[in-house]
């Protein structure tokens, strides 16, 4: 519980660093920054998984899929810190469960109960509220809808991901190859817009890489001790953490609407998660 609290903390860190940026970068760059700094850090996990033979992929099209997925679903929230409160994004970013759960349906063949299906329009429901006219002090109906769209991206991520792991994909070949074929190509996509960071900008790039890639290790471990339907739910302390800066850092306060619809949101994603473990015990 303690490395999924630690996990969430450091993951808004690397959110936070992305706004601090103020969108003076163009977002590729940011991107490729974010993945290229993130490569050493998951040396170690390279080391672990006997070196140069955990590169060794079996299904490359899927791979494929969860990288252009995976670099999507950065996106959407990167351009979100600009433009939208940081709490807010973090939210928007838990409808991710809701679209998995719709997704499920056709790319895996799962089924969707009443229960579920009425969690996911409630969730859809909170998204209205935070996205209500004069919402959050003039919210852009732009960075929400970039973020949702984010969120989709990542839903997909995660159906490949689980596809993968069906098959036998380890774990650390997934992580590594995404870190890599991230950072490829948002390299090669960010040289023409290429702007010379400050000496502060390279500190915030790569504070975010470096941040990202040690929340996954945590986070992985965190999943590798404990039991997944007992941690789940701490991952939802991100909300404390993006509120607390959001406050502390730009002076983002939250009015009623914005409680609201992120109560509602993660209210929805928690009950989802609720029913998937009582079915899954069932089962």
């Amino acid at each position: 519980m303690l490395f999924i609290l630690a996990a969430a903390a450091l993951f808004s860190l690397a959110g936070a660093q992305v706004k601090a940026l103020r969108g003076e970068i163009p977002l590729i760059q940011v991107m490729f920054c974010r993945n290229l700094f993130a490569i050493p850090a998951l040396l170690p996990l390279l080391w672990a998984a006997g070196g140069l033979r955990a590169l060794r992929m079996q299904l490359p099209w899927l791979h494929a899929m969860r990288i252009t997925a995976g670099l999507i679903g950065m996106a959407g929230p990167f351009y979100g810190y600009v433009v939208l409160p940081f709490a807010l994004v973090t939210a928007l970013g838990f409808t991710m469960p809701l679209f998995l759960t719709l997704l499920s349906v056709p790319l895996l063949g799962e089924r969707v109960g009443p229960r579920r299906g009425l969690a996911v329009l409630a969730g859809f429901g909170g998204v209205l509220l935070v996205a209500l006219p004069g919402s959050g002090g003039g919210v852009e109906l732009t960075g929400i809808a970039a973020v949702l769209v984010g969120a989709v991206a990542w839903a997909v991520a995660m159906i490949s991901i689980r596809r993968m792991g069906e098959a036998g994909e380890a774990n650390a070949t997934i992580v590594l190859w995404f870190a890599l074929g991230s950072a490829l190509v948002c390299g090669v996509l960010s040289l023409p817009v290429w702007v010379a960071p400050r000496p502060e900008q390279w500190v915030l790039l790569a504070g975010t890489g470096l941040v990202s890639a040690l929340a996954q290790v945590i986070m992985t471990e965190a999943y590798r001790r404990g039991e997944a339907t007992l941690l789940a739910p701490f991952e939802y302390s991100a909300i404390l953490w993006t509120t607390l800066m959001g406050v502390l850092v730009w002076g983002e306060l939250p009015d009623g609407w914005d409680v609201a619809g992120i109560a509602v949101l993660v209210g929805s994603g928690l009950y989802i998660w609720h029913r998937e473990v009582a079915l899954g015990l069932k089962r």
